[in-house]
């Protein structure tokens, strides 16, 4: 079941538009692991992004990205304390093999280029999950979590476009 998880996880920030399609059985517990895992993978490349990217642009983008999904993680573990579910508190190893690892190579506008389109595919896969969650739920802590997390998500993407596009993002 984890890696079943863990791929859906890889694919989200991966960019497969198809997979809000697939979320609709989503249990809340795997909603929280995906969350989770996003979370820590989204503050992790932030915190990567603050030391290697070459625009000022994108490592200011880095550093909010990794202050609101750290902040965010904090509140999915009080949440899962709450509803009696658990969220994983490491990156598994597919997201590091899949998503991480390949950052650790870049430096500069190639890592730059590549943060960016990657959080363009990632947020707007994670946006579709999240509006099933808070639609679909069964918790309603969990359902009020996501439709709560939206716009910040739709805000990471939206800085994220206007940064592709070589426009100054709304930070």
């Amino acid at each position: 079941m984890k890696p079943v998880l863990s791929a859906i996880c890889c694919l989200a920030l991966c960019s497969v538009p198809a997979l809000a399609q697939k979320t609709a059985a989503m249990s809340d517990q795997k909603f929280l692991d995906f969350a989770a895992q996003t979370d820590m993978v989204e503050a992790h490349l932030g915190k990567l992004a603050q030391d290697a990217a070459a625009s000022q642009s994108v490592k200011d983008y880095g550093q909010m990205v990794a202050t609101d999904h750290t902040h965010d993680y904090e509140r999915l573990q009080s949440l899962a304390q709450q509803t009696g579910l658990t969220v994983p508190t490491a990156i598994d190893s597919e997201h590091i093999k899949a998503v991480i690892a390949p950052f650790h190579e870049l430096k500069g506008a190639a890592f730059d280029h590549k943060y960016i389109h990657t959080m363009v595919e990632g947020h707007t896969g994670a946006i579709a999950i999240y509006k099933q969650e808070a639609h679909d739920a069964q918790n309603e802590a969990i359902r009020t979590y996501a439709q709560e997390t939206l716009p910040t998500l739709q805000k990471h993407l939206d800085d994220a476009k206007a940064i592709e596009q070589g426009k100054t993002p709304s930070m």
